[in-house]
């Protein structure tokens, strides 16, 4: 096995879902949740956060990497199934200090891959710095915003039902 490969397989062995709040902060989760609560009532999307300690054993295995996962979590998830087809999964896999942003064919059309890098980015960057609940909170505003842009809620006696949970994903 390479030291890479090795490497890979501590970093998960050695991070748990109990780690989550511990690295992320005490209240961080609830206040994205209520983040997204709030950006919902702006638009017809969902977004959707999921945060990922590590990868089971069968899947470092496998050598399945963060893309694939989050790809595999869009779908188990649901967040391909809204309405509109506008769901974004915000996903983050602390042990391999990966992020993943995918939207459903409704935004994805819409958005240029370039803004979704960009939201990558500026999350990756709040991570190095070690802020934590600012990478996650930026990113949710600017989903938000495009979600707002593209699909807003015509107004406010307009119902949009809550078609996804909205608290963060934690595994």
């Amino acid at each position: 096995m390479a030291q890479t490969a090795l490497r890979r397989w501590w970093e998960h062995f050695k991070l748990d879902t109990e780690d989550v709040p511990k690295l992320l902060g005490a209240h961080t989760l609830a206040r994205v949740e209520a983040q997204v609560a709030a950006s919902e009532k702006l638009h017809s999307g969902e977004i959707r956060v999921c945060v990922e300690a590590s990868l089971p054993g069968e899947l470092l295995r496998r050598g399945v990497r963060s893309r694939e996962r989050a790809i595999e979590l869009f779908s188990s998830l649901r967040v391909w199934d809204t309405e509109v087809n506008n769901g974004v999964l915000i996903y983050v896999l602390l042990a391999d200090h990966a992020i993943e942003v995918l939207a459903d064919r409704g935004l994805s059309a819409r958005v240029p891959a370039a803004q979704w890098a960009a939201l990558v980015a500026t999350m990756r960057d709040e991570f190095r710095k070690g802020a934590f609940e600012a990478g996650l909170t930026q990113a949710v505003a600017t989903v938000g915003h495009l979600l707002h842009e593209h699909f807003p809620v015509a107004d406010e006696a307009t119902a949009n039902p809550n078609e996804l949970p909205n608290a963060p994903w934690v595994l």
